[in-house]
């Protein structure tokens, strides 16, 4: 049997905007599982998308229930595979676990898109099966979704924490924030930047933003922080407003990796569960 999840969101950022904060989602405080982030690829294609290949690295706990001699470390590799559409304002990420798949196979996939009023909209889609047996494959696959239902919430709030980060940031170094003026695509307010008059050109806005991020594999592990079991939330809360304050809008240049601290959160979102045989 196969667990479905499906669960759309809105966010009151520029689809720009909201892109970057996915992009820079880690570390964040919402996201104590994730170890470590690594961009392994990274490709403009001929018709102006990036394509980039992330390895991640996250851990969790082992139902009680689980038999131990199976999964002795809770600890799971994840590729995620994005691309990003400039022109078309739309951005397209799958998510697949590459360890464990015989007991649950998790695939995620999310399309962040603008909306009408200069927001973004997020269909986020999941599918959930375990072939482990032994009787426990319904028991595993009504865990995972469970657990996938309230990661998704965690994420989400990590990512609005992220986008706080980065208004908090334009502001603090003297940035306009990111808004566009619909009819050029050109960033509201934005000083020291000449648009051209074709809006393929001047949508590559996100590019210039999202090329930056290359510097990020030969960079990315200097970013690693090692937690110590004793770190306090108001520790974890400080390292991330340190790492946060080196946004700086959209003028970074560096996409950190590693995590900090964890709570649940709810939001406003519109979700549904189904399955098949």
């Amino acid at each position: 049997m196969v667990k479905f999840f499906s669960q759309t969101h809105k966010y009151d950022d520029a689809w720009a905007t909201v892109t970057l904060a996915f992009f820079l989602r880690y570390p964040n405080p919402y996201a104590s599982h994730v170890l470590a982030c690594d961009v392994i690829s990274r490709t403009v294609t001929e018709s102006g998308t990036l394509k980039t290949t992330r390895l991640i690295k996250k851990t969790g706990a082992v139902p009680s229930w689980f038999p131990k001699q199976f999964m002795n470390r809770p600890e799971t590799w994840v590729v995620e595979e994005s691309e990003v559409d400039p022109e078309g304002r739309v951005m397209s990420c799958r998510t697949r676990n590459l360890d464990h798949v015989k007991v649950m196979q998790v695939q995620e996939d999310v399309i962040l898109r603008e909306a009408d009023d200069n927001k973004t909209y997020q269909k986020t889609t999941a599918s959930i099966v375990s072939n482990f047996g032994w009787g426990l494959t319904k028991k595993i696959e009504l865990y995972g979704i469970t657990k996938f239902k309230a990661n998704l919430e965690r994420s989400r709030q990590g990512v609005v924490t992220v986008l706080s980060a980065l208004r908090e940031s334009r502001q603090r170094f003297g940035f306009q924030p990111l808004a566009y003026d619909g009819t050029t695509g050109v960033p509201a307010g934005t000083q020291d930047w000449t648009p051209s008059t074709s809006s393929a050109t001047s949508a590559l806005d996100l590019n210039t933003a999202s090329f930056a991020f290359d510097d990020t594999r030969a960079s990315t592990s200097e970013h690693r922080r090692d937690e110590s079991a004793t770190s306090t939330a108001t520790a974890r809360a400080g390292a991330f407003q340190q790492r946060a304050a080196g946004f700086s809008g959209l003028f970074g240049n560096r996409a950190p990796s590693a995590s900090i601290g964890a709570q649940p959160a709810a939001t406003a979102s519109q979700s549904s569960l189904s399955s098949i045989d």
